[in-house]
């Protein structure tokens, strides 16, 4: 399957660069390009990407607000969307994830970072810069129990170390390494946790651990 990207960005150049690296993957092609949020929210709207590409700063509507137009929580049917910025202040990085992005970026991370974070986005994953990942979530960690939902369910302790893993941004196999079990198993574990927190992608899971004081 072809990955479908649109891409949202005031500047002509950034929107160039990003079509370059997009078209360049064998299972990637850009389908649409927005000068501003209004634009990027129609387009969006109109074609169903698999992923868009957002910045923060640009006309009409930000990126944090088209965001949450097209991928919060009270949408039925959200897009998967990745904030792609020079700006890495919290309230930017915790704004665009709670509005239900699934990754945050710095423009200077790399054409290998972007097309990492499209293939997660596309997949159901998300992923946020390394730069910002623990330090974002340990900052604007809430006191215990505030502002977070209690699971479905009670966790199981395997459970509750796979999402400390994730909370610390490891991937599945990394979780599989430390743990000492299968990647299937990891898979099976993610999937219950999932299912227990309501949760839509790895970034809300890592924010209910820091949110809930289990990081702490």
């Amino acid at each position: 399957m072809t990955i479908r990207v649109l891409i949202a960005d005031d500047q002509e150049m950034v929107r160039t660069g990003f079509r370059m690296i997009i078209d360049s993957q064998p299972d990637m092609e850009v389908v649409g390009e927005a000068p501003d949020g209004v634009r990027a929210v129609a387009l969006a709207r109109e074609l169903r990407p698999d992923v868009c590409l957002f910045d923060i700063r640009m006309p009409g509507m930000d990126g944090l607000e088209a965001t949450r137009v097209l991928a919060g929580p009270a949408v039925p049917d959200p897009l998967r969307i990745v904030i792609v910025t020079t700006f890495d202040m919290d309230e930017y990085v915790y704004g665009a994830l709670r509005g239900g992005a699934a990754g945050f970026l710095l423009k200077d991370g790399g054409p290998a970072l972007l097309v990492e974070a499209v293939r997660a986005a596309a997949s159901g994953g998300s992923l946020v810069s390394p730069t910002v990942t623990v330090r974002l979530l340990e900052r604007l960690a809430a006191p215990a129990g505030a502002g977070s939902a209690p699971p479905r369910e009670t966790l199981t302790e395997r459970e509750l170390d796979v999402v400390r893993l994730i909370a610390r941004g490891r991937t599945n196999d990394e979780i599989a390494g430390e743990l000492f079990v299968s990647l299937s198993t990891v898979k099976t574990h993610l999937g219950s946790v999932f299912r227990k927190l309501d949760a839509r992608n790895r970034v809300e899971i890592a924010a209910w651990a820091w949110e809930t004081g289990l990081m702490r």
